[in-house]
């Protein structure tokens, strides 16, 4: 009896022996399943926020209230632990990427790889359009909403003096959230510095330009004048070879700057002959500030116009123009194009 009890004892620890190795290697399968299956990402551009002092187990709720995953916190813990990540994951927010494993997200948070987010200032916006884009970033710190453009111009480390308009670069800025919306204007201050000054010192000779600036107020006029990259340097031509004569510009984007909020979406007679600062038809030569924010062509194109004899150039309504070399030639494309009394 005592043989065949020490022997169903035998049995039943082999049992519960095997019973918790298969339990043990159940689990450690599950484990690596959950380890490189993605997570559920609905679509592209999830994020998760990881607040500064969160802890693992705090990371791993909001992970299963956005329903990215239902893992156990444990699955989650070993993983971390596995990987060497226990103690040293980053705050910050990061990409839930479609097809993205828990050993990737981990991966991110240990590597401090933040999610990156794109702001475009986008060629021909004025600085008021740019300060409106700005401010409906939820995803920035709005450290420049009381700061009125002599405040922001010293914020981003311009002179004493120096006006916004123009003096931001038009291209794609990264920022990862909670960054200051100051920090994407000191980027694009300094990259236009930067992209003026190369451009100036390599211009083409005899330009009727006294400095970079007056490049830039030149560039922005022809950025407003046209959104055709083949017309930039053409239009450009027009206006420095009116220069050169001491004709005045008569650009009609100078005299809609100069009307600021009484424009209402249509430029009349009345306002070609209402004086401003900005009236390129009752001023002569460029107007005292850049009347928007040129983009690299524009800038190039000021600097490098095309040659010829033409003076003047009229809208075709299709985003063309028509070039021509005397007033005659030019009161026929206005009748034709603007008047539709073609001949």
């Amino acid at each position: 009896m005592k043989v065949r009890g020490a022997a169903l004892w035998r049995a039943v620890l082999l049992l519960v022996l095997l019973a918790v190795i298969a339990g043990g290697a159940w689990m450690w399968f599950d484990w690596a399943r959950f380890a490189r299956t993605p997570l559920t990402v609905a679509s592209s551009g999830e994020s998760i926020d990881v607040a500064r002092g969160s802890s693992f187990k705090d990371i791993v709720r909001a992970l299963r209230d956005r329903g990215a995953t239902q893992a156990s916190p444990l699955y989650w813990r070993v993983l971390a632990m596995e990987m060497h990540a226990s103690g040293r994951l980053h705050a910050g927010e990061f990409a839930l990427r479609q097809g993205m494993t828990p050993r990737d997200l981990v991966t991110d948070m240990a590597t401090g790889k933040v999610m990156q987010r794109n702001f475009t200032i986008v060629d021909g916006w004025s600085f008021a359009d740019l300060r409106r884009a700005l401010g409906a970033v939820d995803t920035l710190t709005h450290d420049t909403a009381g700061l009125d453009d002599a405040g922001i111009m010293k914020r981003v480390g311009a002179p004493e003096g120096d006006t916004p308009e123009g003096r931001f670069l038009p291209e794609t800025y990264a920022y990862v959230k909670g960054d200051a919306d100051s920090s994407i204007l000191k980027r694009a201050y300094g990259a236009m510095a930067k992209t003026l000054d190369a451009a100036w010192a390599g211009r083409a000779q005899d330009l009727p330009l006294a400095s970079p600036y007056e490049a830039l107020i030149l560039a922005s006029i022809v950025e407003k004048e046209t959104g055709r990259a083949d017309e930039r340097p053409r239009i450009a031509g027009v206006f420095v070879r009116r220069l050169q004569q001491h004709i005045m510009l008569q650009t009609d984007p100078t005299v809609i700057y100069g009307m600021g909020a009484a424009y209402a979406g249509n430029i009349h007679k009345s306002d070609l002959t209402t004086d401003t600062p900005y009236n390129t038809y009752t001023r002569a030569g460029l107007p005292p500030t850049p009347i928007a924010l040129p983009g690299r062509a524009a800038i190039e194109a000021a600097l490098h116009p095309a040659g010829g004899n033409e003076l003047y150039f009229v809208a075709r309504g299709d985003g063309s123009h028509v070039f021509s070399a005397t007033l005659d030639e030019h009161n026929k494309a206005v009748a034709c194009y603007q008047l539709k009394r073609c001949q």
